[in-house]
C-alpha cells in the first residue's frame, strides 16, 4: 500500500481504516467466543436431559462453527493488527504525526487488541 505521508488526510484516512477493522474484529472474535460457550452449555444441558440425538448432533454442529469462526477472526485479527501495528511504525517516524490524534486512537486500538 503506498501511501503519502506528507497527506495528512490520506494518513488519517488509513489509520481510521485500520483501526476500524481491528476494533470489528476484536468485537466479533468476543461474540463467537461467547457464542460458543453458550452454546457448549446448551449442548451440556441437552446431553444431560438426555435430549433426542438428532438435536444434540445439530446442537454440536452450531457449536463447531462457532468454534472455526473463533478460529478464523483470531487469524483475521492477527492480520490485521499487524497492518495496524506497521502502519503506526511507519507514521510515529514522522515528526508531524507525534500528538496527531488519529495516531494516538490507532495506538489505542492496538493495545485493546494486543491484552
Amino acid at each position: 500500500m503506498a501511501m503519502n505521508i506528507n497527506d495528512p488526510a490520506s494518513v488519517h484516512r488509513q489509520l481510521k481504516i485500520k483501526v476500524g477493522a481491528t476494533q470489528r474484529l476484536l468485537k466479533e472474535h468476543g461474540l463467537y467466543g461467547k457464542e460458543a460457550e453458550d452454546q457448549k452449555r446448551k449442548v451440556d444441558k441437552m446431553v444431560a436431559d438426555n435430549a433426542d440425538e438428532y438435536e444434540i448432533k445439530n446442537a454440536r454442529r452450531i457449536q463447531e462453527e462457532s468454534v472455526r469462526m473463533i478460529k478464523d477472526t483470531t487469524e483475521r485479527l492477527g492480520k490485521t493488527v499487524q497492518d495496524l501495528r506497521d502502519l503506526i511504525v511507519q507514521v510515529k517516524q514522522h515528526p508531524q504525526f507525534a500528538e496527531d490524534e488519529e495516531l494516538i486512537k490507532a495506538e489505542e486500538a492496538l493495545e485493546q487488541a494486543s491484552v
